[in-house]
């Protein structure tokens, strides 16, 4: 029971802290969506490499990197995480948050779908419920839109795309996300170092600034090594349930603390995603399980 206990407690604050990410990304501007990106990848590399140092896992991780199917599948998982990082951090300081958080509302039912068209696995009677709801809630909000809601579907397709490739490599999450940034670093750090010899980058010209982008790397490791440690001690159908805090929280602060617009029809587009959720929760609590625990992770 203290394990439990402790478990949820990891849990809840994974998810909460991914939640509250909408008020951390506006504080680093004015650097743009790409440098935030690459302060982000490069110092989440050096907490990587901190965290696996003291659990002594650093030795294990480089021998996974001599192994040619995993570094080109995580290269792959890598350009993925780039383009999930990049819209999400675009659509947040671009007064997005709502659609962002519409992108992690319908991210479980795309995981679903791509489990029957790339996995061939069976879908539940619930499961089928819930993706046929959602897919009425997107077309509601294609509507009102007067677009497709681009940012969220980006959000859901390249996240999905990514819990594919890490379902199918079965690492760690601190290990593949150590890895991630690893391949990304001559390309970010190459980028940093570009705009900081141009005089166009944002770090070293403030204290604070400069401190908010180094910690961006805490900031993203920090709910995962929560999660980590609350994925060992809680059932996958919590896990699955839980996630549901991170778009939540990220909905009420895209109203409440943004005031993005939200009409009628935007409401009601919403309203039928969420009952498809509860569908899935349904499905969840029948089941005894998540269909997929990568449902639940979010780096």
């Amino acid at each position: 029971m203290k394990n439990y206990r402790l478990g949820l407690l990891l849990g809840v604050g994974a998810y909460l802290f991914w939640g509250l990410f909408p008020l951390y990304w506006p504080l680093l501007e004015p650097a743009n969506s790409i440098e935030i990106v690459a302060h982000r990848a490069v110092w989440t590399f050096v907490v990587c490499v901190a965290a696996l140092t003291y659990s002594h896992k650093l030795r294990s991780t480089l021998a996974l990197m001599r192994i040619p199917r995993i570094v080109l599948r995580l290269l792959l998982s890598t350009c993925l995480i780039s383009v999930n990082w990049l819209v999400y951090i675009w659509g947040v300081n671009h007064g997005h948050v709502v659609e962002c958080a519409l992108g992690y509302y319908i991210n479980p039912l795309i995981i679903i779908a791509f489990g029957v068209l790339l996995l061939k696995e069976k879908m539940r009677k619930w499961q089928w419920v819930s993706v046929g709801i959602a897919l009425i809630g997107v077309i509601i909000l294609t509507v009102d839109y007067g677009r497709p809601p681009w940012i969220a579907l980006a959000l859901a397709g390249s996240w999905a795309f990514y819990a594919l490739i890490k379902k199918q490599l079965g690492l760690e999450a601190l290990q593949g996300l150590a890895i991630e940034t690893f391949l990304s670093l001559l390309p970010y750090g190459g980028y940093l170092l570009w705009i900081g010899n141009k005089g166009t980058g944002q770090f070293g010209h403030h204290v604070a600034l400069t401190t908010l982008l180094i910690l961006a790397g805490v900031v993203t490791a920090i709910p995962l090594l929560m999660f980590n440690s609350s994925a060992n001690k809680l059932p996958y159908i919590v896990i699955g349930l839980l996630q549901y805090i991170t778009p939540t929280v990220q909905f009420l602060i895209g109203v409440l603390v943004r005031h993005e617009v939200m009409t009628t029809a935007r409401w009601i587009g919403f309203f039928i995603v969420w009952l498809a959720l509860l569908a899935l929760a349904v499905d969840l609590v029948k089941s005894g399980s998540t269909s997929d625990d990568s449902l639940a992770e979010l780096d």
